[in-house]
């Protein structure tokens, strides 16, 4: 834990160099904070806009003391930093968040063994370790249709597959190669919301208003505030994600994300410990982005003010689509585009956010 915040002209450490990163690092130049930037990557995007960069393993003790040494706190801009990095590096540097938040998110039967502890509502589930487990749990579910993923990595609708009988189940385990596997009811959801909050180590807690998000082909498109959600669920979304985020101790800015049924009902989906796309709308409209919330917290700082300005809708900018950057110049939004060079079918290239007069409330 801090002993003092960090003050400006310190050093904030970012592990990751993605986009994700890169708008953590410009949020700490705001404040007059520095980033040092560690990535596995050596075109790391966030290496354009940091202060100062570390290529090298996640595993690579010497680097990472160094890099330690050299920040005053640590944060992630994603979740599958190994566990045991942050440990070592927590031993010279306060990090946030800590390891056994990130510990519990990268697991996906922990991580909804753990929600559903808390007396929150998830989609059935269990865990499968082999073909027949495959077989008997889809009936077990007694859903007809179920959702068969990978219980660590995965994102974008990667590592996962849509099952309608015991024998498909059965029949779809061998595609994931001996991966340990979690199946999952399918949620005929109404649409799909998310909760963007932070909560400080002094317990502080803020959330923003929470997004109605649409997706094509698992990959998030467009994010737009105000969302369907009426004010009981916005309240309650909201207290969702508190107490995910006291029962984690966490600090700084996670994202959960929500499946909101017919009859009103939400249920938790996944939780991101991190910034996270949905948020990204809150960078143009409000005064105190998911961003720079995130480095205030990790930094020790007071929160800011999550209270938005605009209506806003934020769309994402998706592989080819990022070639006609004069075409969404002239599209009038705020464009953010974030310097990647390899542009591949669906990897997200920048996004781009419309505002206009926020609406009165409903």
């Amino acid at each position: 834990m801090l002993s003092a915040p960090v003050t400006p002209g310190g050093t904030i450490g970012i592990l990751g160099g993605g986009q994700l990163g890169r708008m953590l690092a410009l949020a700490a130049a705001r404040l007059g904070l520095k980033a040092h930037v560690f990535s596995e990557e050596n075109d790391a995007p966030a290496f354009q806009v940091s202060a100062t960069q570390t290529y090298a393993s996640y595993r690579n003790a010497d680097a990472l003391k160094k890099f330690a040494q050299a920040c005053d706190a640590i944060t992630c801009e994603f979740e599958n930093v190994p566990a045991e990095t942050l440990e070592l590096l927590a031993q010279i540097t306060p990090v946030n968040p800590n390891a056994q938040a990130l510990a519990t998110t990268q697991e996906r039967f922990e991580e909804k063994t753990f929600v559903s502890g808390l007396g929150l509502n998830t989609a059935a589930f269990l865990a499968i370790d082999s073909v027949e487990r495959a077989r008997t749990a889809f009936a077990e579910l007694g859903s007809r249709k179920a959702v068969l993923k990978t219980r660590r990595l995965g994102y974008d609708g990667k590592g996962q597959t849509i099952v309608t009988s015991a024998d498909e189940a059965a029949a779809a385990f061998d595609l994931f190669k001996g991966a340990p596997l979690l199946l999952e009811s399918f949620v005929d959801f109404a649409f799909e919301a998310s909760v963007i909050a932070v909560r400080s180590a002094d317990g502080a807690f803020a959330a923003y208003d929470p997004p109605e998000n649409d997706h094509s082909e698992h990959i998030l498109r467009r994010s737009t505030v105000p969302s369907r959600l009426n004010s009981e669920q916005s309240i309650e979304a909201k207290a969702m994600a508190r107490k995910i985020a006291d029962a984690l101790d966490y600090v700084g800015v996670l994202c959960v994300e929500l499946f909101v049924c017919a009859d009103g009902k939400l249920l938790v989906n996944e939780i991101a410990p991190r910034v996270h796309n949905s948020g990204h709308w809150t960078i143009d409209a409000c005064l105190v982005s998911q961003f720079e919330q995130h480095i205030r917290a990790v930094a020790g700082w007071p929160l800011g003010s999550t209270e938005r300005h605009s209506d806003a809708v934020m769309e994402n900018i998706l592989g080819e689509e990022a070639r006609d950057w004069q075409a969404l110049v002239a599209r009038g939004g705020a464009l953010h585009l974030y310097g990647k060079s390899d542009i591949r079918p669906g990897r997200k290239m920048g996004h781009i956010t419309w505002l206009k007069p926020k609406a009165a409330a409903r």
